[in-house]
C-alpha cells in the first residue's frame, strides 16, 4: 500500500488485522483488504435551490475539506460506523446550509458568508464525529439571487456608486471653491493692507509738511500779512508809524533798493 493508505484485512467476513504501508500477504479467496485513502479530500455539496426567510429563491453551493483519521480505530469507524461516508457529508452540508439559509434574508446571507462558514463547519464537525473523519474547512461558493432580483440589486449598486461619484465630486468642487474663496480673501486683505500703509505713508508726509511749515514760514507769513496791511495803507495815503529797527523796515527797504541808515554814533566832546 501507499503511505497515503490504510487497509482494513477481513478474514472470512470479520475483521482481522489493520494494515499500514508496505507489503502484506494476502490469502486469496479467504483475505479482503479494503484501502482508505486518508489524505485531504474535498466533496461538493452541490448546487441547491434555498428558499430564503425574505421569500426569495436562491441558489447556494459549498464544498466540504475533510480527510480519514490514520489511526486503526478511526479508519475501523469511516467503513463500519457510516455506509458511504463522503454521500453522506454531501446530504449532511444541504441539509444545514437550508436550516442556516433559512433563517437570513437573502441580503444577509450574502453579508455574512463567514458566519454561514463557521456554522456550516461546526456542524459538521459534530455530526461525524463518531465516523472517524476530520472536517478541514468549509467554503461557501455562491449565493446566487434569483435573475430578476439580482438585475435589481445590481441597479441599486450603480445608483450607490453613482451617489458617492456625486457627492465625491461636490466635496471635491467645495474644497476648489474655499481655495478660491480664502485665496480672494487673502488677495483683498492685502490691497487693504497696501492701502492702509499707502495711507499712513502719505499722513505722515502731510505731518511732516506741516510741521515744517509750521517751524519755518509761520513767521514769515505773519510778516507777509503787516506788508499786505502797509501796502493798503499806502494806497489810501494813511501814515503808518513803523518803529526803527523792526524787520518789516528791512524789507520795505529791500523792496524799494534802500537800505536804512545806520544809527550814527555820538562822538564825545573833548573837554576844553
Amino acid at each position: 500500500m501507499r503511505p497515503t493508505q490504510r487497509g482494513l484485512i477481513e478474514r472470512p467476513g470479520k475483521y482481522h488485522h489493520f494494515a499500514k504501508p508496505g507489503f502484506h500477504w494476502i490469502i486469496p479467496f479467504i483475505d479482503r483488504m479494503f484501502q482508505i485513502n486518508i489524505s485531504g479530500q474535498m466533496v461538493d455539496a452541490e448546487p441547491q435551490e434555498i428558499i430564503t426567510n425574505d421569500n426569495l429563491n436562491a441558489r447556494v453551493d459549498a464544498q466540504v475539506y475533510f480527510k480519514v483519521k490514520e489511526e486503526e480505530e478511526t479508519v475501523k469507524n469511516s467503513v463500519y460506523f457510516v455506509n458511504n461516508y463522503k454521500l453522506q457529508i454531501i446530504n449532511l452540508a444541504r441539509t444545514t446550509l437550508r436550516n442556516i439559509i433559512g433563517t437570513l434574508t437573502l441580503k444577509s446571507a450574502n453579508s455574512e458568508r463567514g458566519k454561514i462558514n463557521s456554522e456550516l463547519h461546526k456542524t459538521l464537525c459534530e455530526e461525524t464525529q463518531s465516523w472517524g473523519i476530520e472536517i478541514v474547512r468549509t467554503e461557501l461558493k455562491e449565493i446566487d439571487p434569483p435573475k430578476d432580483v439580482q438585475e435589481t440589486m445590481n441597479k441599486v449598486v450603480k445608483a450607490e456608486n453613482e451617489k458617492i461619484a456625486a457627492i465625491d465630486y461636490a466635496t471635491a468642487a467645495e474644497t476648489v471653491a474655499d481655495g478660491v474663496k480664502r485665496s480672494k480673501i487673502k488677495e483683498a486683505q492685502g490691497i487693504k493692507q497696501s492701502k492702509i500703509l499707502h495711507a499712513e505713508g502719505e499722513a505722515e508726509a502731510i505731518r511732516l509738511v506741516n510741521e515744517a511749515a509750521d517751524r519755518y514760514f509761520t513767521g514769515n507769513a505773519q510778516l507777509l500779512k503787516k506788508l499786505e496791511t502797509v501796502e493798503a495803507s499806502l494806497k489810501s495815503n494813511a501814515k503808518i508809524v513803523i518803529p526803527t529797527g523792526t524787520e518789516l523796515v528791512n524789507i520795505i527797504g529791500e523792496m524799494a533798493g534802500v537800505l536804512p541808515l545806520p544809527a550814527k554814533k555820538e562822538t564825545k566832546q573833548a573837554a576844553a
